[in-house]
């Protein structure tokens, strides 16, 4: 295998985090686009910038040589930006409903 494959894995996976990651914004600030399964949609959203931002981090520490795991990281952030508005919204969903 080639140094440069796990580069580019790397890349591949925080850039698809950060396009999840911008979706999953957007959505929590247009939220009458989808509906009421928005908030569902957004914590999904928000999961999987999660995994895959720390999945091209584990991959970039173990392989990819002087890995500068500031990109993935920053991916991170969002998704946890995105998990925790899209809870909020989740929860109020939830308590209205009951």
């Amino acid at each position: 295998m080639s140094a440069d494959s796990p580069r580019r894995t790397v890349r591949i996976l925080t850039w698809a985090g950060f396009a999840s990651g911008v979706i999953g914004g957007l959505l929590i600030a247009f939220p009458k686009v989808i509906g009421p399964a928005s908030p569902w949609v957004q914590l999904a959203l928000g999961v999987a910038t999660l995994v895959l931002a720390f999945r091209a981090r584990r991959l970039g520490i173990d392989k990819v040589e002087g890995f500068d795991g500031r990109l993935s990281l920053a991916a991170a952030l969002l998704g946890f930006l995105v998990l925790f508005f899209a809870g909020r919204a989740a929860v109020i969903l939830l308590d209205t409903a009951t």
